[in-house]
């Protein structure tokens, strides 16, 4: 049994992974904010799934809580921390940036001084796909060059890279960066074009079509994102040389992408035959901050961890309609 602290417990990952390491016998520790930044409701329904099993003990807590934060790691004893919380959304990071600095940045620092003074074995933190920014090469490669971010979103999640990196190499504290790329699946986040391309086609509303649907996203299923970041959470970095190899740092970076990007237009053919009606299309420019295409290279993941993301596109929509349908009681 590991004692786990996960944050942004109420959010969609953070809720999922809690769910899968109560199943396998771990406490965990749950913190969130529950901020409006999506329905509230949401999250707290999410939360009553995991509040009467045992095992799971919940905090409300702000990241940006230094003294909050400090004392949540004084008096319990963490093992492992999976730091999930964060303040998500390239196209709102133009509308609130100072959220972004809040939460991604001076949370994402009390995070790390809480593992160094608790002296934890491993932090897992989640990244994002949005720091390959507009990369041409594909398939993306932890390797490839990310000092080019188009959203202030991505540039706090590329800070967060680096100030583990500093981290892990100063006290030798083992640290482990996620990029996800566009989960999707049950629970999922309202402002995900999944979610709200399907309120949309079953109101009969017109969904928002960016950049005329000539975008590719490596859509990946929100349990497979799950089984990634627990295998990575029991596969605790070694030292190893620095991208200038000049230290030994305990530190590792992986995509966890489904690795087949699918065309937006062809997911909403999909999602027309799960949901029996046809999409009214809005045809628009694509926004600033977002990228065209985005595709995971996950061979590392698969020769560290023996895993890849690997549920189909249509047998997840389908997951996640039947989910909608039944949770709104349509």
């Amino acid at each position: 049994m590991t004692q786990v602290l996960v944050t942004g417990a109420a959010g969609f990952i953070g809720f999922h992974l809690s769910q899968k390491l109560l199943e396998r016998g771990d406490t965990v520790i749950g913190i969130d904010n529950l901020n409006s930044y999506y329905d509230v409701s949401l999250k707290q329904d999410r939360l009553a799934q995991l509040q009467p099993q045992p095992g799971f003990t919940f905090h409300k807590l702000d990241l940006a809580n230094r003294e909050g934060i400090a004392e949540l790691f004084a008096t319990e004893n963490f093992e492992i921390v999976a730091h999930l919380a964060a303040q998500a959304g390239v196209r709102y990071s133009l509308e609130n940036p100072h959220i972004y600095i809040d939460s991604n940045l001076v949370g994402f620092a009390n995070i790390l001084e809480g593992c160094r003074q608790a002296q934890i074995k491993h932090l897992v933190f989640a990244s994002s796909s949005s720091v390959y920014g507009a990369n041409k090469k594909v398939p993306f490669s932890v390797t490839d060059n990310v000092d080019s971010p188009i959203s202030l979103y991505a540039a706090t999640k590329k800070a967060n890279e680096l100030m583990a990196h500093a981290y892990s190499h100063l006290y030798r504290i083992p640290m482990t960066g996620l990029r996800f790329f566009t989960v999707y699946g049950p629970w999922g986040r309202p402002d995900m074009a999944i979610f709200l391309f399907t309120k949309a086609i079953l109101e009969g509303k017109p969904i928002n079509v960016f950049n005329s649907g000539d975008m590719q996203r490596d859509f990946t299923y929100v349990d497979d994102v799950v089984e990634g970041v627990i295998r990575v959470m029991d596969n605790i970095p070694l030292p190893q040389d620095g991208e200038t190899g000049a230290s030994q740092v305990p530190y590792k970076l992986y995509n966890i992408g489904n690795h087949q990007p699918i065309q937006l237009l062809k997911l909403i053919e999909i999602m027309e035959n799960y949901l029996g009606k046809k999409a009214i299309k809005n045809m628009l420019p694509i926004q600033p901050g977002d990228v065209p295409t985005t595709y995971a290279d996950v061979d590392d993941l698969m020769k560290d961890v023996g895993f890849k993301p690997n549920t189909p596109i249509e047998i997840g929509v389908e997951r996640f309609v039947n989910w909608y349908q039944s949770y709104y009681q349509l």
